[in-house]
């Protein structure tokens, strides 16, 4: 018997992942929209967790994006927590399907051909033929464990009698709370935990009365997987993790403390239905009423939970604090707010630099921007975006050129020979002036999002022509003994210098740009020759 428990379970569980996984890739950018769009308010957000909950079948999946999305910016703390209510009551259409379909209907005619014939779209597929078939595979795999499940269950009242537990009051069923929690701990998804209690019920190895207190339970152990997904996360994503955690927690005490007259309601409210049918209905129900109690309440629950878990880290990289998720979305998007302000703080330091030299704060800011960029690499360095996902595709190329035109402007930071010269002398001074002047607009666009990118391209242009024009008549002054040769190529070199640094603000700020819109800005033409110093300098990257 135990052997074919743990064998419904494994298959019941391999196919959740499946199904979860490829109905994530089908939702793909349409997640995270849904997320950021019908947030707005507690409501809607209540009702997109739900929606997002049901459509891939895992509170755990939603709840973790949540936390990624929280850490990354994507979305606020206060947003979250509709979400996190909503993706409660989605999870329970599991129960639905189990009882309603896998319990009743006599699936293995059509679970196996699901499994192969999305095996096959699976290894031979292309496109979206992929995620369908690794969905397909995975429902049909969920029905066959569901059936073995059963079979499973068949011989489990004689080893396991839940009655003993109840027939020592509130503490017995605290005890039958406690073995659900660590059935959905062991098995990591509370869907597989509510599904075997599903079978248990229905082959009459127990009551409603304890399948309820086992549920209850279920339902509070999937709050492990939020809480590992959230270490090593930003504030905002343990917040999130957290009132996850109440939200389940005090939802279980409500519950448990009115079990009897619960089930009784429930009891009442669907007599012509089977058990099975009857916890789904209770699984549904005790989850209505926790958003019922928390969703006025939660704003205090969100003040309180801020105070507990205060803000704290690096700024310029607390948008990388996304916890152990993996998500490509996720950490893109904690990429592109990271490399906004890193951009930020580097105009910052440009525009200190080009006014007063380079001060100690120019010298510390420019290292905070270099450990910066080394993170945002660190945290890049297994990701690898979807190939079926153009847009995803477009920001990941996008952030790997904002980071390259950074790095570059970093080292040249530590010119500070030509800052000096820049700074100091007449003929460097029209180009000076126009830097600084593309670096107040570009800090302006960095401090309000939304906004259309400033039009650095120009800047960047009359810059080289400066440069350009600037050179003959160097060039001529040191012929006729005015300028020595040393001087003249220093002066050149400083010019260049200033170029260089409007060239990377302009390229760094079109990539920021490319990563704020859905459809990126086209690509602009290729300019006349920039005199750059090195070979890459041509490119339009």
């Amino acid at each position: 018997m135990l052997g074919t428990l743990l064998g419904g379970v494994g298959l019941f569980l391999l196919g959740m992942l499946l199904l979860t996984e490829g109905l994530q890739a089908l939702a793909g950018d349409g997640l995270r929209s849904a997320l950021r769009r019908y947030t707005r308010t507690r409501l809607s957000a209540i009702g997109t967790g739900a929606a997002v909950t049901g459509l891939v079948q895992s509170s755990s999946a939603t709840t973790l994006a949540v936390i990624g999305f929280v850490g990354a910016g994507l979305l606020t703390f206060r947003q979250s927590l509709g979400i996190v209510f909503g993706a409660n009551l989605g999870t329970t259409t599991t129960a639905w399907i189990v009882a309603g379909i896998g319990l009743k209907v006599q699936m293995n005619v059509f679970a196996l051909p699901m499994v192969g014939l999305g095996a096959l779209s699976r290894l031979f597929g292309r496109g979206k033929l992929v995620p369908i078939g690794t969905a397909l595979a995975g429902f049909g795999l969920v029905f066959v464990g569901i059936d073995v499940l059963q079979l499973g269950m068949q011989g489990l009242t004689t080893r396991f009698d839940p009655a003993r537990f109840a027939n020592v009051g509130v503490l017995g069923y605290a005890l039958l709370v406690l073995i659900g929690i660590v059935m959905t701990v062991i098995m990591q998804s509370s869907s597989a935990a509510v599904a075997t209690t599903l079978a248990a019920i229905a082959s009459g190895s127990i009551t409603l009365d304890h399948a309820a207190a086992l549920v209850i339970g279920q339902n509070v152990g999937t709050t492990v997987t939020a809480v590992v997904g959230s270490l090593g996360g930003s504030a905002a994503a343990k917040r999130t993790a957290l009132a996850h955690v109440a939200f389940n927690l005090l939802t279980a005490v409500v519950a448990l403390l009115m079990l009897p007259l619960f089930v009784w309601l429930v009891r009442s409210a669907t007599e012509e239905l089977d058990a099975a049918m009857q916890l789904a209905a209770f699984h549904t129900a005790f989850n209505l009423l926790g958003v019922l109690i928390f969703a006025p309440l939660a704003d205090p629950l969100g003040r309180f939970i801020e105070r507990r878990v205060p803000e704290r880290g690096e700024a310029l990289t607390r948008h990388l604090a996304v916890g152990q998720t993996s998500q490509p979305t996720v950490l893109l998007e904690a990429a592109r707010l990271t490399l906004r302000d890193i951009t930020l703080e580097a105009a910052t330091a440009a525009r200190e630099l080009v006014s007063v030299g380079a001060t100690r704060d120019v010298t510390a800011r420019t290292e905070a921007v270099g450990m910066a960029l080394g993170a945002v690499r660190e945290r890049l360095t297994s990701l690898q975006s979807d190939p079926v996902a153009a847009h995803e595709r477009r920001q990941h190329v996008a952030v790997l050129h904002a980071v390259d035109h950074l790095h570059r402007l970093v080292e040249a930071f530590a010119e500070t020979r030509n800052a000096r010269r820049a700074l100091e002398s007449e003929e460097c001074g029209d180009a000076t002036e126009r830097l600084r002047g593309c670096l107040d607009d570009l800090t302006a666009w960095l401090r309000a999002p939304g906004a259309e990118e400033p039009d650095l391209e120009a800047a960047s242009r009359e810059i080289a022509q400066l440069r350009r024009d600037a050179r003959p008549l160097l060039l001529t002054r040191t012929a006729e003994g005015a300028l020595s040769p040393a001087a003249a190529e220093n002066l050149l070199e400083a010019l260049r210098w200033v170029d260089r640094l409007a060239y990377h603000f302009w390229r760094t700020s079109h990539h920021l740009d490319v990563m704020d819109h859905e459809v990126p800005a086209a690509p602009p033409p290729a300019p006349e020759s920039r005199g750059r110093r090195t070979e890459e300098s041509h490119d339009m990257t």
